[in-house]
């Protein structure tokens, strides 16, 4: 099967450019299920029910998250309640939703993983340790891992420890595409990072000139969103339904 994994959806601008252009992309790949991170599709950071709502009427079959998942409050009973949505499985257990997920296709199941970082990052679990019970637990050949970390090498470490136990590790949270798609050599697909679906002309989605402020000069900023032109980058993973090995793993960035 054909899964496309999207990077970080950023604000309203996101959310308008992934649902002008992600119907026909998949078509056209020919695009079997679709999965986006969205912990930063809301105005102003966070995820709401209302940007999670709109990125699955645009298209998106499942949404993961990360470490800016609770900023809303309101995000918290809807975690709980729908199916097809996770937080990182190493947050504190009492923390609202689930780190996991197994989505049953009919032809196929999938089981999501998703996972936070921890080199620069809040304080959470051992992403291995966690990595490792889920697996025990998930009764299926197509496994696939967010792991929303800062660290490249964090990630790449992980992908290596799970390559040949699942489908593919894709890292996502720093918002620029990585030029390292591939296969490992036990079959895993992976990416360093997705990138980011939002403005183009930006850091990290911010207008450059209030992120230049809060570096310059380390004083409180509201970061809004830049405007102009979009892209919406991710990794097209081909996965072998009998094996769950992937079998082809390739970066796009769509403007």
């Amino acid at each position: 099967m054909v899964i496309f994994a999207i990077g970080d959806v950023v604000s309203d601008a996101g959310c308008e450019f992934l649902r002008a252009k992600l119907p026909a992309f998949k078509r056209v790949k020919g695009i079997d299920f679709t999965i986006a991170n969205g912990e930063n599709s809301a105005v102003g950071n966070g995820i709401t029910p209302h940007s999670a709502d709109y990125l699955f009427d645009s298209g998106v079959d499942f949404i993961t998250t990360g470490n800016h998942v609770f900023k809303r409050r309101e995000i918290y009973s809807y975690l709980d309640e729908k199916r097809n949505i996770i937080r990182p499985a190493n947050f504190h257990p009492e923390a609202p939703g689930r780190g996991y997920e197994i989505v049953d296709l009919g032809f196929t199941r999938i089981c999501i993983i998703n996972l936070a970082g921890r080199v620069y990052m809040d304080d959470c679990d051992n992403p291995f340790d966690c990595v490792d019970r889920i697996l025990d637990e998930a009764d299926c050949r197509i496994k696939l891992v967010d792991f929303h970390a800062e660290a490249t090498a964090e990630k790449g470490v992980l992908a290596y420890y799970l390559d040949g136990r699942v489908s593919a590790v894709f890292g996502t949270h720093t918002h620029v595409q990585t030029s390292d798609a591939k296969i490992l050599p036990g079959g895993t697909g992976f990416i360093t990072d997705l990138g980011m679906t939002g403005p183009a002309e930006s850091v990290l989605g911010v207008k450059p000139e209030l992120a230049i402020n809060f570096m310059r000069t380390g004083m409180p900023t509201r970061f809004d969103t830049a405007p102009g032109k979009c892209k919406m980058d991710g990794c097209i993973f081909e996965i072998d339904n009998k094996t769950g090995v992937c079998v082809s793993a390739q970066a796009v960035s769509v403007e």
